[in-house]
């Protein structure tokens, strides 16, 4: 029996929102931009002929895809120009919290076949992580939207192609730069889940405890704090770098005033950020800033992304939990 297309209906858009999201704040490394994608795509589904689309899900995927791949062309200026480290918007994830979305039923094609294979590895949370989404702010906007439909959500490269308008030879050798340059930037052997909790919740015990030296003992020598505070908060404009220097920033947030909140004023918990653990410190009714955290093999800290800016805080202070996976 031939299967028929799904019905113009607005639950059909619906039912595949969180994947378009998804797609969208990968290419994207924006919460507020991929939101407006998904909006965009919602238009243009609103006008297609539908009649004539027989896999609603590939083809909502590959519109947002182009329009993210649009938006990130457009930004890409501003993000040049911008104050300071310019890190990835942070979201809230986890599934304990999280309404299952993005998963669809099969549709019998490869991209279905594809994204229910990743979805099964802990390439969803990696895909989303901040130390992925700072590598991928590295890439033309061509390489990271080859990279995140080919390595994440499983399009072929001639669907890629179709998508981005390229010939298929193009986007292979997109593919091929893109995936060279991803495993050279990112962590090869990271910590396992468990043991970076552990030590995200001895930071955050250390640092709101004001101990230098239980910090010390968490940080690799070399490690570097990127802060975000896009001129509209006080943050260091260049990389701090070493283990005594981010010691002491950090734990100068139990005893001093930060961005104009007293200790006592500040609450600091243990949230999902980005797939990963990581803390959110906040003052009474809105969001202060979130930490997030590279780690090495033996679960020392390489990395710190600490993001104070306020426009960047919007998703984080709605409250609203993503689930990224990719199906």
């Amino acid at each position: 029996m031939t299967q028929q297309p799904e019905q113009a209906d607005p639950l059909v858009f619906q039912r595949h929102r969180s994947l378009l999201f998804s797609v969208a704040y990968r290419i994207l490394g924006s919460a507020a931009d991929a939101e407006d994608a998904v909006q965009d795509a919602w238009i243009k589904w609103s006008a297609a002929d539908r009649s004539q689309v027989a896999d609603p899900r590939a083809y909502l995927a590959r519109i947002v895809s182009n329009l993210a791949l649009e938006r990130l062309r457009s930004t890409r200026n501003k993000r040049e120009t911008y104050v300071g480290p310019w890190l990835p918007e942070p979201i809230l994830t986890g599934a304990e919290n999280a309404g299952g979305i993005g998963s669809t039923g099969n549709t019998g094609n490869a991209w279905s076949a594809a994204t229910a294979d990743a979805a099964d590895t802990v390439v969803n949370a990696e895909s989303v992580s901040m130390a992925m989404l700072v590598v991928l702010e590295t890439l033309s906007p061509l390489e990271r939207a080859v990279f995140v439909l080919k390595e994440v959500f499983g399009f072929s490269h001639a669907e890629i192609a179709e998508t981005v308008e390229r010939s298929e030879a193009a986007v292979r050798q997109a593919a091929h730069r893109a995936r060279e340059h991803v495993r050279a930037g990112r962590p090869r052997f990271p910590a396992d889940r468990s043991r970076q909790r552990e030590v995200t919740e001895r930071f955050l015990a250390a640092a709101t405890g004001g101990d230098v030296n239980a910090l010390m003992e968490l940080l690799s020598p070399d490690v570097t704090l990127w802060t975000d505070g896009g001129g509209k908060v006080r943050q260091a404009l260049r990389p701090v770098v070493g283990a005594q220097t981010v010691a002491a920033w950090f734990a100068a947030i139990g005893t001093v005033s930060y961005q104009g909140v007293e200790p006592t004023d500040m609450h600091a918990e243990l949230v999902e950020i980005n797939g990963a653990p990581g803390l959110l410190f906040s003052a009474p009714g809105r969001p202060v800033a979130t930490v997030t955290f590279d780690f090495d093999a033996d679960g020392s800290i390489t990395a710190v992304h600490n993001v104070a800016n306020p426009d960047k805080l919007r998703a984080v202070a709605e409250g609203t939990t993503h689930d990224v996976r990719v199906r």
